[in-house]
């Protein structure tokens, strides 16, 4: 099964640039000057494993039925009609204006799921747009370059919240036609720590430029990998330096390109040079991935280079537990580029990353282990009164995401939340993995009734 989605907007707010995004080539013309399209056209679109049929439309525009901009708007209007789901455009630039504020009102009262994208998101005038673009009512706005390619993967979550069950369908008929999909790898980090290097080393073949010159990677090139039976579709990616040490033009694109790539990812690999691991931009390239909720394994890279002692690997691990509390346990291999020393260890933590970022906990052990977690050390109490906390249940994996239920959810220290995903992970064999621990608060039944005196 196919869904639709129809792309509308003022005109010049950038639907043909999105539309030519998703279809993956330039069909419809990108001009500067407001009503460039006319004519509403289809394509076949793909964004992230979902296909789907998009269509651009004509900008919407005030005016008489018998005019031409007047049916230029009744074709947008029938192309809603026939659509699932719409992208309604804004450009963030400018923020909404009454236009936007009127055609927003059209499609609320059509009915279908609807998407609200601020468009052209670059630079700070970007930024305020976005957050105006709440007064129309749409709810969360989907910060998008459609230029620079950027945001793509924010618009692939919020189409799959939109469309649920079309887009689960989406998904299992694309996992269908094609058999097991390969597990999908980011390599990451650092300017000239191997990353090029590391991914010919794999292929067999020098199919990536290297140099010792940092830079050289600009674009996040992906390559198929077939190792031992198993498919990877790895990407290598531009070096992410300081964010201060970042002003090219050209650079803050690859940067951007390389971020895009973690999105996507389902397994990041964050490349170290065994010289200087862990430096702080290490850590932070590390964060970006814990919070972007992707599997991460870190590598070591040049241990060709590194005087071998006893105990080496053992410290680098100690080092990585200290550096990276959040992620407790990460798997990290110690590998060299250049010999190929290593790598058959780098696979087999990739693919057993990848399992455990997909791992689902029987709700039977995880209801004894929560029970047993309380009894070891029960919640504090908070202004004199216990935390009472009711029961836990996962909602998700990829990663592995947790709801508790209890009263008073803001009132749970920080302290007792990371017990319990310490205590989660040693329990079911989740090391390095992110965790996603949201506390709700459980329904009172007795809420708005009337209090009868006695």
């Amino acid at each position: 099964m196919s869904f639709t989605v129809v792309i509308v907007g003022r005109p010049n707010v950038g639907k043909s640039t999105l539309f030519n995004r998703l279809v993956g080539r330039r069909v419809a013309l990108v001009d500067d000057r407001p009503g460039v399209t006319r004519d509403r056209r289809e394509g076949e679109a793909r964004l992230g494993d979902l296909d789907f049929t998009v269509i651009d439309t004509a900008g919407l525009e005030e005016s008489a039925p018998e005019s031409l901009s007047g049916r230029m708007r009744a074709q947008t209007e029938t192309a809603i009609a026939q659509a699932d789901a719409i992208f309604f455009m804004i450009d963030a630039r400018s923020g909404p204006i009454p236009d936007d504020r009127y055609f927003a009102e059209l499609v609320r009262k059509s009915g279908k799921p609807t998407v609200l994208i601020a468009n052209k998101m670059e630079g700070e005038a970007g930024q305020s747009g976005r957050f105006d673009a709440y007064a129309l009512g749409l709810g969360d706005p989907v910060a998008l370059s459609a230029e620079h390619n950027e945001g793509l993967p924010d618009l692939y979550d919020a189409l799959r919240a939109a469309l649920p069950v079309e887009t689960a369908e989406a998904s299992a008929e694309a996992a269908d036609k094609t058999g097991p999909q390969p597990i999908k790898v980011a390599i990451v980090g650092r300017p000239n720590a191997g990353k090029s290097t590391l991914i010919n080393r794999l292929i067999g073949e020098d199919r990536l430029l290297t140099s010792s010159e940092a830079g050289t990677t600009r674009d996040a090139i992906a390559v198929s990998l077939d190792y031992h039976g198993q498919k990877f579709r790895i990407h290598d990616t531009a070096g992410i330096r300081r964010r201060g040490r970042v002003d090219e033009k050209l650079e803050k694109l690859s940067v951007s390109d390389a971020l895009n790539a973690v999105r996507f990812a389902e397994v990041v690999v964050v490349l170290l040079d065994v010289e200087n691991a862990f430096e702080e931009q290490d850590q932070r390239i590390a964060d970006l991935v814990e919070q972007e909720g992707r599997a991460i394994v870190i590598a070591v890279n040049k241990w060709d280079l590194k005087e071998r002692t006893a105990g080496a690997i053992s410290k680098l691990r100690e080092q990585a537990d200290e550096k990276l509390t959040q992620m407790k346990g990460v798997p990290l291999v110690a590998v060299s580029a250049l010999t190929g020393e290593g790598l058959d260890r780098l696979m087999h933590a990739i693919v057993q990353a990848h399992e455990t970022w997909n791992k689902r906990i029987p709700t039977s052990a995880l209801n004894r282990w929560f029970e047993a977690a309380i009894d070891s050390h029960p919640p504090p109490a908070v202004s004199g009164r216990r935390l009472r906390l009711n029961y836990i249940t996962q909602a998700k994996t990829r990663p592995p995401s947790f709801v508790l239920f209890c009263t008073r959810a803001d009132a749970v220290p920080d302290a007792y939340k990371r017990y319990l995903v310490n205590s989660l992970r040693e329990a079911f064999e989740l090391p390095g993995t992110p965790i996603r621990l949201a506390l709700r608060e459980k329904d009172n039944p007795f809420k708005g009734r009337a209090k009868f005196k006695h």
